[in-house]
């Protein structure tokens, strides 16, 4: 702990967003960064607390007080190696984790001004691959073959801490470039698909065999493995089954985000088959971070108009007193989409869509209440209100979330992680079961 009354003198700075004229008009990342002076200095307002909330919170088991105390000192590839003994990809989660450590920061339970943690994790590491710390290294072979299918974060996660194990790793992709969520299903202005291509070089040049257009049926897995690593996340988007809903225009938030992706990776669509939401009434259907990605890519598309729905109430701003700490704080979150322009709105259920000549043209929507569940713990209950009203639609986008995948019964030889395992999650805790995966794999084959 080199300075131990920062976080009295020196206040949280975030490196803030390029501004929203200029960002709107590309897809390059928003997130701006410090100098590395500035860095340091945020580095330092850490505590080095005796018992270490943003540790316990982190899914890797990430130790923020050790990496930013090197950091503050100047000791980059010190800070680097800390770092990247917990985490495989800090390129990414320090881009898009929502930052489960900061949550639990006593700066944040204390003042509400948590440690730049995810920000100073990113400047980390892409210190060290600007300083060349980061090098492919030669691991000695066992002489056992495992086989990863999905090339998610958990996909990937576990193939790179199987690879340092010794295994031969090989990925299986059923689409046509390695990366799943991360590749199609966040946007480059949250993550630049070249910061997955550079870490896969690393990975490959480390031994790791990539196959993508190779989809691979669970009931009938490829031969001459000894293992299998099933990370197939969970491909299966909610849908709105209301009336309407065959009509042209609307459309699961994924189809967009990934076929956004392909466009910028130098593939190209027919007018029929391009979604695009220039010059078009767009709403969005869910509250998520999904959604607001489909609000990002809209309004670099140029829509007339961006809305927002969520069936849920708003939630408080700031602090909300239902989900204290440790609890995940439901709060009202603006993300940098929002601030680019967009109507939204709460508790409002789908009832059908509308539409002329085949294509959507607006949407009947209705208030509705929550009634809190009379037993301690028990859900709530929605009660429609009946109001009513029309709300403009051209292009409707659906990020409701994901279903769980049904997986069919697996021989024992056969783990599964991330998504596949747990549902829809965010990518640190999908790493994090990669990992473990990845472990559980090596007890099963020194048994």
């Amino acid at each position: 702990m080199g300075n131990p009354k920062a976080f009295l003198t020196i206040p949280r700075q975030t490196a803030g967003y390029r501004s929203i004229h200029q960002r709107i008009t590309d897809f390059a990342e928003v997130e701006q960064t410090l100098n590395t002076g500035e860095r340091k200095l945020q580095a330092s307002r850490c505590m080095d607390c005796g018992v270490p909330f943003c540790n316990w919170a982190c899914p890797l088991g990430n130790r923020p007080p050790e990496f930013q105390d090197a950091l503050f000192k100047g000791k980059w590839k010190e800070a680097y190696e800390i770092l990247n003994d917990t985490n495989d990809f800090p390129e990414f989660t320090g881009r898009i984790c929502p930052a489960l450590c900061e949550k639990s920061c006593v700066l944040k339970l204390s003042m509400d001004a948590p440690v730049t943690i995810r920000e100073d994790e990113c400047a980390i590491i892409e210190a060290a691959f600007r300083e060349g710390y980061v090098q492919p290294k030669t691991y000695a072979r066992n002489g056992k073959k495992v086989a990863v299918i999905g090339s998610g974060p958990a996909g990937l996660a576990a193939a790179n801490q199987l690879n340092h194990m010794g295994y031969e790793v090989t990925v299986f992709e059923k689409l046509e470039y390695i990366g799943g969520l991360l590749r199609f299903g966040i946007p480059n202005f949250k993550l630049n698909k070249a910061v997955i291509d550079r870490r896969l070089k690393i990975m490959e040049a480390e031994g790791i065999r990539f196959q993508p257009n190779t989809e691979i049926d669970l009931t009938c897995l490829p031969e001459g493995f000894d293992a299998y690593c099933v990370c197939t996340g969970t491909p299966q988007a909610r849908d709105l089954n209301v009336p309407g809903r065959e009509l042209k225009g609307i459309h699961l938030a994924m189809e967009m985000l990934a076929q956004q992706n392909r466009v910028l990776a130098g593939q190209h669509f027919s007018d029929e088959e391009r979604i695009q939401a220039h010059g078009k009434h767009v709403v969005v259907i869910g509250g998520g971070d999904t959604g607001s990605d489909c609000i990002g890519t809209s309004n670099r598309h140029g829509a007339a108009s961006v809305t927002q729905i969520e069936i849920m109430p708003k939630p408080p701003v700031g602090h909300n007193p239902a989900t204290p700490w440790p609890q995940w704080p439901v709060v009202l979150k603006t993300s940098s989409s929002h601030e680019e322009g967009c109507t939204r709105r709460w508790s409002l259920t789908t009832n059908r869509f509308l539409g002329e000549n085949g294509h959507v043209t607006g949407m009947e929507v209705e208030e509705v209440e929550w009634i809190p569940s009379a037993e301690p713990g028990g859900r709530p209950t929605m009660q429609p209100t009946g109001k009513k009203e029309i709300l403009k639609a051209d292009l409707v986008l659906l990020a409701m979330g994901f279903l769980k995948n049904n997986l069919p019964e697996l021989p024992e030889n056969v783990f599964v992680a991330g998504d596949a395992a747990t549902g829809a999650s965010l990518v640190v805790k999908c790493i994090a079961g990669g990992r473990k995966a990845a472990r559980d794999i090596d007890a099963y084959l020194k048994k």
